[in-house]
């Protein structure tokens, strides 16, 4: 099984392999907690839920789902049993372990939530390093979202409930505009924008905002244009290192020409074009 889902990613080298591995890891999970009935509860989002179920072009590193409604008595253990089962099934030992979050974590600096619940997964295949997980699941979700369902076919023909794109992009432009990485840029959100804003997709602006003024930002505007979004944006391209945020994109692509065009005029303009739901 492993084999036939790697031959989708043709790999040319190891790091290749790895990063395909790890998007299979992925897939494996999902299809667990689909059997055990999760997506009833929550939805997939984030940079791998863009990259598995909307074609983005670039490998993604953790899991993300949200709650479709705030319950602070959720316990995604609940759902780690039909996880398991499904690795047991082709072979594979994992451990699953909830991870502990201190106010000195990078867990913390990325401005994730408090009452977020956050797990590891750790497996080794054979011939590879270990592969690590981060699950994360937002058990008091900013509102104002739509979902769908997005049927994926390995390791066999499951759905997947995810944001739609405009909130998608919506939790995206959140984290490009108020994550906290003290020295270092996530390239991965400017790599993105520019996918979203290439795509013309808009954006939930409604959406964004509960996310930023759960996260404590922009606390002043009740409600925001797209020219005030624009504007905001604009200012934070104008302080972002765009050759640290290449080297932080760059081991998630196999092809880095696109970034010869990156430059803060660059991403100043791509706001232009910008569009809302």
């Amino acid at each position: 099984m492993l084999e036939s889902m790697l031959k989708r990613y043709a790999p040319t080298s190891d790091d290749e392999t790895y990063q395909a591995y790890r998007e299979i890891v992925q897939e494996i999970v999902l299809a667990g907690l689909w059997k055990g009935n999760f997506f009833n509860q929550a939805a997939f989002y984030g940079g791998t839920a863009l990259r598995i179920l909307y074609g983005l072009d670039r490998f993604s590193e953790d899991l993300d789902f949200s709650l479709l409604e705030p319950n602070p008595s959720f316990s995604i253990e609940d759902f780690f049993l039909p996880v398991q089962k499904e690795f047991e099934a082709l072979s594979i030992p994992i451990t699953l372990s909830k991870k502990r979050k201190t106010k000195e974590s990078n867990i913390q600096s990325a401005f994730l939530k408090t009452d977020s619940q956050i797990h590891s997964l750790n497996i080794k295949l054979p011939s590879l390093k270990k592969i690590k997980i981060k699950i994360e699941v937002d058990i008091n979700p900013p509102l104002r979202f739509s979902t769908e369902e997005k049927l994926l076919l390995q390791p066999f023909s499951f759905y997947v409930k995810t944001y739609i794109q405009p909130d998608l992009f919506a939790g995206k432009l959140h984290a490009l505009l108020f994550r906290t990485w003290k020295n270092r840029v996530k390239g991965r959100d400017f790599y993105d924008f520019e996918w979203y804003i290439r795509r013309r997709t808009p954006i939930n602006i409604e959406h964004f905002l509960q996310r930023a003024h759960q996260s404590g930002n922009l606390l002043e505007f009740s409600n925001l244009s797209l020219s005030e979004l624009q504007n905001i944006i604009k200012e934070k391209m104008k302080s972002v290192n765009f050759t640290l945020a290449r080297k932080d994109v760059e081991p998630f692509l196999k092809d880095h020409s696109s970034f010869q065009i990156w430059s803060t005029e660059y991403f100043i303009q791509l706001v232009d074009f910008l569009i809302e739901k």
